[in-house]
């Protein structure tokens, strides 16, 4: 199926001469224009406290709802990627940012509205205020802590959190044994 199968009309010109230009893109043969399907960019974050505990939620709508996550979401327009990871916790949390770095990124799909998104999930470290307690909050149904050890990835819905973590704890089992 072609990711932008669902849109039959030209969005510039109303023509249903909207066709299938290649693999990502459709052209419209009445005014010329083309789109490309590109990536939509979300964001989620690792947040551990001084106990060594990650901060998880649980999904209060679809897709994967009543499934594990990280907090993070989609990045807004006009918006870098660390505005967007900071914007994402507050609202889903109630806690506010105090650094993010970056560590890597993976693809993903998500559907939403019964359409396939493609996303590039951006992954961050991210730190927030000492003792600070986070409160579900917009997509969140619940928020807490849990101990790094007792993370088990089957338990997250979304296929790319679930990869993030698989590098996030092998890093730090890496990290550890280095030590």
């Amino acid at each position: 199926m072609h990711p932008l199968e669902k849109f039959t009309y030209c969005p510039v010109c109303g023509s249903k001469h909207f066709g299938e230009h290649n693999f990502k893109s459709k052209k419209c043969d009445n005014c010329g224009f083309t789109y490309y399907q590109n990536p939509s960019a979300a964001t989620a974050a690792f947040i551990v406290n001084g106990r060594g505990e990650l901060l998880v939620e649980r999904r209060g709508k679809e897709p994967a709802k009543g499934t594990l996550d990280l907090p993070g979401g989609f990045i807004d327009n006009d918006e870098t990627a660390e505005e967007g990871v900071a914007r994402e916790i507050r609202e889903e949390t109630g806690l506010e940012v105090t650094s993010a770095r970056y560590l890597f990124s993976l693809p993903n799909v998500y559907l939403y509205s019964g359409m396939t998104i493609h996303t590039l999930d951006i992954f961050f470290s991210c730190e927030v205020r000492d003792g600070a307690e986070p409160a579900a909050d917009d997509d969140a149904e619940e928020c807490f802590w849990v101990p790094v050890s007792e993370i088990h990835t089957e338990q997250f819905g979304l296929r790319s959190i679930r990869r993030a973590l698989h590098l996030f704890l092998n890093s730090r089992a890496a990290g550890a044994a280095a030590r």
